[in-house]
């Protein structure tokens, strides 16, 4: 990873968690002479790696197009490149589990904008977070489970939709989709009667 920081003049920044990015890439410019990444703080160490890859990777593309004064796209087929690029000494070294490696080497093939946006590859990495007692993701959940989100609001799980899954929100009985990477917790039977006698009434 040196090597590949070590390429440019790059200021990395650790930053408090973002619920829109895991990090992002701004070239120099402004008054700043480097390329400035941020990642998030609570990444697991396999999706912190991947991120800061993907991060440099808009470096590298930026490096190498920008004086010939044609715009490029975010996640076009520069970036693309340079992410495949960036990754290929990362992975085959045996430096990392198995399943991280082998989700890493799918996504050189075809590398997405965002890694929530390649499910192969956000599992796979989900798989290393931290959950405290009693979380589970909501694709875990088995149909008609109650559970609570992070802001509180309580839904029944529905059917699973790809990446998502339909579900009903107890308050209001409308429908929602959920992310089946979101953390969720279930309702305790006591919770569930509950929420039932309340309905009721």
């Amino acid at each position: 990873m040196a090597d590949l920081l070590g390429r440019f003049s790059v200021h990395v920044r650790v930053t408090r968690p973002r619920r829109t990015k895991l990090g992002d890439h701004r070239p120099p410019g402004r008054g700043w002479r480097t390329h400035r990444i941020s990642i998030n703080d609570d990444l697991n160490p396999y999706a912190f790696l991947t991120t800061l890859v993907h991060e440099i990777a808009h470096a590298a593309a930026w490096e190498r197009h920008h004086l010939g004064r044609r715009r490029i796209m975010p996640h076009g087929a520069e970036w693309k490149a340079a992410f495949a690029e960036m990754l290929a000494p990362v992975v085959g070294r045996g430096l990392l589990p198995a399943d991280v490696e082998a989700a890493l080497a799918r996504t050189m093939l075809r590398p997405a904008a965002a890694t929530c946006s390649d499910r192969d590859l956000a599992l796979t990495l989900a798989r290393y977070d931290p959950l405290d007692p009693g979380i589970i993701r909501a694709e875990q959940l088995a149909a008609g489970t109650w559970f609570r989100v992070d802001d509180g609001t309580v839904f029944c799980a529905g059917r699973v939709l790809r990446t998502r899954r339909l579900c009903i929100e107890a308050e209001s009985g409308s429908e929602y989709v959920v992310h089946g990477l979101t953390k969720v917790r279930p309702l305790n039977a006591a919770e569930v009667a509950a929420l039932t006698t309340r309905r009721l009434d």
